[in-house]
């Protein structure tokens, strides 16, 4: 499904900065997978070789049989269109409903009418937003938001739902929610890696746990816990 081969990844700011070193990684289909570290350990930069928003500097990625670090940019639409990506700052469009926020990821994808009108209120009521769809962004909680984000991840059926600290702006109750949700999603058969810092989501997951450290692997475990280096 996705592999990381020697990959390592630099940035030139003046001088050059290591942010990932010598990586190497599986994610099988279907797994649930946590990437842990503290703020700047390289967690985010990992996610971005993922889908493209950035290139390997050394080494080789792999997504759903396709080498990430030489793809073209026009390329890059259509894998995208395999993975789901969830962000801490939800990335909503302001000036679009619920409904159309959601519909507007399967419109970019090209996805019929039809279908959009089939589909868009499903994953709504998957997310228990249904009763919400005609309502704008300022209009929702932070939770709300966030499962919005989540349904317009979700909404192309993606192989993989990638979510990079998605509960760091929401509260206890709903951050539990979103967490509760993801679960079921893998629990459906696609593949989740949840990018964290929380120590008790880690924790009560129980899920396979890849700890990152000053750009390394330094753990990676199934059914493992958060353990700070």
């Amino acid at each position: 499904m996705i592999s990381f081969t020697n990959v390592g990844k630099k940035y030139k700011n003046g001088s050059t900065s290591v942010a990932l070193e010598d990586i190497n990684l599986k994610i099988e289909t279907g797994e649930f997978v946590t990437l842990v570290g503290k703020s700047g350990a390289g967690k985010s930069t990992l996610v971005k070789l993922i889908i493209g928003e950035e290139q390997p500097t050394c080494g080789k990625i792999m997504v759903a049989g396709q080498n990430v670090g030489v793809m073209r940019s026009k390329d890059l639409p259509t894998l995208r269109r395999k993975l789901g990506v969830v962000f801490q700052d939800f990335r909503l469009l302001p000036k679009k409903t619920v409904h159309e926020n959601v519909a507007f990821a399967m419109e970019v994808a090209g996805r019929p009418e039809h279908e959009i009108i089939e589909v868009v209120p499903q994953v709504l009521d998957m997310v228990g937003l249904a009763e919400r769809a005609n309502h704008f962004p300022s209009q929702l909680s932070g939770g709300e938001k966030q499962r919005v984000a989540i349904a317009r991840a979700m909404i192309n059926r993606p192989m993989v739902i990638i979510a990079d600290e998605p509960t760091g702006n929401l509260d206890p109750v709903n951050t539990w929610e979103i967490i509760k949700l993801l679960t079921k999603i893998n629990e459906l058969g696609t593949t989740i890696i949840l990018a964290t810092h929380s120590k008790d989501i880690v924790n009560a997951l129980g899920k396979r746990v890849v700890s990152i450290d000053k750009g390394r692997v330094v753990r990676d475990e199934k059914n493992g816990r958060y353990i700070l280096h």
